[in-house]
């Protein structure tokens, strides 16, 4: 093999590492929207936000426990990077929480689309711009935004769930992109769990219970720590405008779990809605797809390559 062809993925590898992000991406919406299922009588017991907190709270536990990061395994760069991550991360669930407790949970859904999907608008790419469009369509039939007042609060509470999932999508490609395996997520998480269990302690926490606790666990592992940890697979293979494009389709998600799960069956502007978001998630993974990007050597001192 030649030292150009070591260097640069051959053309017809680009399409097939595309289709891997999106399988890990579909993973990862899907594992979040059956946790969310199985989250929703536990608001009833600790709250939305309290949920949210203990969740990502055993989150942050268990990454820890599992991939056990160290230190010297980053530059100071990238640890503040993680951290910042976090931040991110805690926000980002915290927000959309509140903003569901005060909208309509449809409603909340459009507006936090607002975040990668300006992700997508932003980026270089006129074509990528041709399937946010459709994306976007498709999110305001399936979620039909236009039933229900807008609570002032809730507004700017999805608003700002929104900015944090467009950060959360970048900064999740560049600490996926400088640090190797997952010890970049086991930073984050601990991070946003120890955010979110200091907004939600102690009103929220003091109705927990020992049950509770085995219960959340096992819902951080399903919702968070392994679509977490697909997310940061997938955007080693996509672009992070078309990861945020191909995102448009957890609504669908959430109306097919609705159909398997509650027996709520759509209307025609929703079935329209998951039309045109499929549409638009296959037109961002066969135009999306990254060439290999180098992951820095885990010294502190070694040069940083950016992606």
């Amino acid at each position: 093999m030649s030292p150009l062809e070591a260097v640069a993925p051959p053309l017809a590898a680009r399409p097939r590492t595309a289709r891997s992000g999106a399988l890990m991406a579909m993973g990862a919406m899907s594992s979040v929207q059956l946790g969310l299922a199985l989250s929703v009588p536990l608001f009833a017991q600790l709250g939305a936000v309290g949920t949210a907190g203990l969740r990502l709270a055993w989150a942050g536990v268990l990454v820890l426990l599992l991939i056990r990061p160290r230190p010297r395994d980053f530059a100071g760069r990238d640890l503040a990077a993680c951290a910042l991550l976090g931040l991110v991360t805690a926000g980002m669930v915290l927000l959309f929480m509140l903003s569901a407790a005060r909208i309509p949970l449809g409603t909340a859904s459009a507006l936090e689309f607002l975040g990668p999907l300006a992700v997508s608008l932003f980026r270089p790419g006129g074509g990528r711009k041709r399937w946010a469009a459709a994306a976007a369509l498709g999110v305001v039939l399936l979620t039909e935004p236009w039933h229900g007042g807008i609570d002032p609060a809730g507004l700017g509470f999805a608003l700002g769930a929104a900015a944090c999932w467009a950060g959360y999508i970048l900064l999740t490609q560049r600490v996926g992109d400088r640090v190797t395996g997952l010890k970049g997520l086991a930073v984050s998480l601990p991070v946003a769990g120890a955010i979110a269990t200091l907004v939600a302690a102690p009103s929220e926490l003091a109705r927990t219970t020992w049950p509770l606790l085995l219960v959340m666990l096992g819902v951080a592992a399903l919702s968070t720590v392994l679509p977490f940890s697909l997310e940061f697979l997938a955007l080693r293979h996509l672009t992070a405008g078309a990861f945020g494009t191909l995102m448009s389709l957890e609504p669908a998600i959430a109306l097919l779990m609705g159909i398997l799960v509650l027996g709520q069956i759509p209307g025609p502007a929703a079935a329209a809605g998951v039309v045109l978001v499929v549409i638009a998630g296959a037109g961002a993974t066969r135009t999306g797809g990254r060439e290999a990007q180098p992951v820095r050597s885990n010294e502190p001192g070694a040069p940083a390559l950016c992606a």
